[in-house]
């Protein structure tokens, strides 16, 4: 990623029958009206606004008892794969505004059909409270977007909802930092499968630095490319109230933009989601605004560059 210049294409997932409750979908508008285009503008970058995917729900797949709304999840899937494929492949830097984190499940599968297709490896930095490594097996709820780690991963095979011999993610190649919820089965398939966990615990005794250094290293030296998923439930609820799923002592406002600094001065992010974003349970646009602030630290703005706020 060139901050310099960098073209980016905005894509919208209103998806938000991957959880639990009703108001993510909402989520991409409230980024647009939060000013992420316009932010990003007056960085220097050049942003596309490919507007809002609206697939119809995938009549093949079938009603499953443990993986709700998957006919529709499973459509957001496709088309999001195919538009993040497309969007890597010519060029463009793929942004997506969610949505539930079950989009990751197309995402990241776009991503690393291209990752494949130019012959680099894909890293995911999972900037989340929860591990999201459940299948429908081992689910207590059925929620499709706490599985999105395990699909891409090849471990939570869910119908035909994409090819079965696509690109995977080795799983040893995901981070997942900010942890602090995670099912007890979970818990087991995460340890067995060899995924990177820095919990709220490691945060605490490294420090956020050392842990970026670790991550950033091993991606420069395979040459990989990384996929960034910032899920607002990584920030303490205090700093972003604007999710279902909050769990106490997140990462702090600073920790996160030190990550989206750090990121941005490695140059090696290729893609970003942004998710979990319920506007109906935030506090006048706090948490759509903070999410907008991550991504500019992203594309470049420094934390003395931001301007003050009027109280």
């Amino acid at each position: 990623m060139n901050t310099q210049s960098t073209p980016i294409t905005l894509i919208g997932v209103p998806l938000e029958e991957g959880s639990g409750r009703r108001g993510a979908g909402m989520g991409p508008t409230a980024l647009r009206i939060a000013g992420i285009e316009t932010t990003l503008i007056e960085l220097g970058h050049r942003v596309t606004d490919s507007g809002d995917l609206h697939p119809a729900p995938a009549a093949d797949l079938p009603e499953h008892p443990q993986a709700h709304n998957l006919k529709i999840v499973g459509a957001f899937t496709r088309a999001l794969e195919a538009k993040v494929y497309d969007v890597a492949s010519s060029g463009s830097f793929p942004l997506i505004l969610g949505g539930d984190h079950s989009l990751s499940m197309g995402s990241v599968s776009g991503m690393a059909r291209h990752a494949a297709e130019v012959g680099r490896p894909l890293f995911v930095l999972w900037l989340d409270a929860h591990s999201d490594f459940n299948s429908p097996a081992t689910s207590p709820s059925g929620n499709i977007h706490g599985m999105p780690v395990a699909y891409y991963c090849g471990e939570a095979e869910i119908a035909n909802v994409l090819p079965a011999g696509r690109p995977l993610v080795d799983p040893t190649k995901v981070f997942q930092v900010g942890i602090r919820s995670v099912d007890p089965r979970e818990r087991e398939a995460i340890r067995e499968h060899g995924v990177n966990v820095f919990d709220m615990r490691s945060l605490d005794e490294q420090g956020v630095a050392a842990i970026m250094r670790k991550v950033l290293d091993t991606v420069e030296a395979a040459n990989g490319l990384l996929h960034v998923s910032f899920d607002v439930d990584f920030l303490d609820p205090d700093f972003a109230p604007g999710v279902g799923t909050t769990v106490p002592g997140g990462a702090t406002y600073r920790e996160a933009h030190l990550i989206m600094e750090m990121l941005s001065d490695s140059s090696l992010v290729s893609s970003l989601d942004l998710v979990e974003l319920n506007p109906f349970l935030d506090d006048r646009g706090k948490s759509a605004r903070v999410l907008v602030e991550m991504a500019a630290s992203l594309f470049g703005r420094r934390i003395f560059d931001r301007p003050t706020r009027a109280a």
